[in-house]
């Protein structure tokens, strides 16, 4: 039977390569998005049966209550989830406003909780992926402090859950480092390149690398990894 997995912030970037590496192995994608139009998720994703959008704002509890019953009422389970919808609002110390960091919290680390916390209702075995980040082990960049928080509250969320819901749901996260993703883009290219020579590889990863290792912590062959904290950022110098 195929496994039915929902992926927060899916519309583009790592969570729309996570999706897409489900939908090529069989499985129904749950694809939640929130202000990318349906025409434009349809023709990325080649109008896949498999492929199932899902409105939502997941810092909102009614959302994802609303978001639950809906694949309740469609699949009867959810198999897999993964929390990658985030946002971040880089500004210097003095630019930084409460109502930034609380919106940076509400998506980064409410938006998680909730989802975990109602994903209990329609999940009796299966695996919860969160997608951290390196800069709640590191914190990097001062201008990211809002940003690093949330995600190492990220981190901190899933070892709790991870003890709550075991043995019959696996708690992981990932900590990745940079990705080559539409931010990126928008980037200096002195900067690019002073971060890249931080890293081994030379490199930033392909999102097909990071959803590598969030399909493989999901399966069988991941079966006796939980609580655990895996770093994918092409290693540091």
């Amino acid at each position: 039977m195929n496994r039915v997995v929902l992926v927060t912030g899916a519309s583009r970037g790592l969570g729309s390569s996570i999706a897409k590496k489900f939908l090529e192995s069989g499985d129904i994608a749950y694809i939640n998005y929130k202000s990318t139009s349906l025409k434009e998720l349809a023709k990325k994703y080649a109008k896949d049966p498999k492929a199932h959008f899902l409105y939502g704002d997941i810092s909102k509890e009614e959302d994802v209550i609303k978001m639950m019953q809906i694949i309740k009422e469609e699949q009867g389970k959810l198999d897999v989830l993964v929390n990658n919808a985030a946002i971040s609002i880089d500004s210097e110390l003095e630019d930084k406003t409460v109502a930034n960091f609380k919106q940076i919290l509400d998506v980064n680390l409410i938006g998680p909780f909730l989802t975990c916390k109602y994903a209990k209702d329609i999940m009796a075995k299966g695996s919860i992926i969160n997608i951290s980040s390196t800069n709640a082990i590191d914190t990097p960049e001062a201008y990211s402090l809002d940003y690093d928080a949330s995600k190492a509250g990220l981190i901190s969320l899933t070892h709790n859950f991870a003890k709550i819901y075991g043995p019959d749901i696996r708690v992981n996260a990932i900590a990745s480092g940079w990705i080559n993703t539409s931010n990126v883009l928008e980037m200096e290219p002195h900067y690019i390149e002073k971060e890249k020579s931080k890293i081994i590889l030379n490199r930033f990863a392909e999102p097909e690398e990071i959803a590598n290792v969030v399909f493989f912590l999901a399966s069988k062959e991941a079966s006796y990894i939980v609580d655990s904290i895996l770093r994918v950022d092409g290693g540091l110098k």
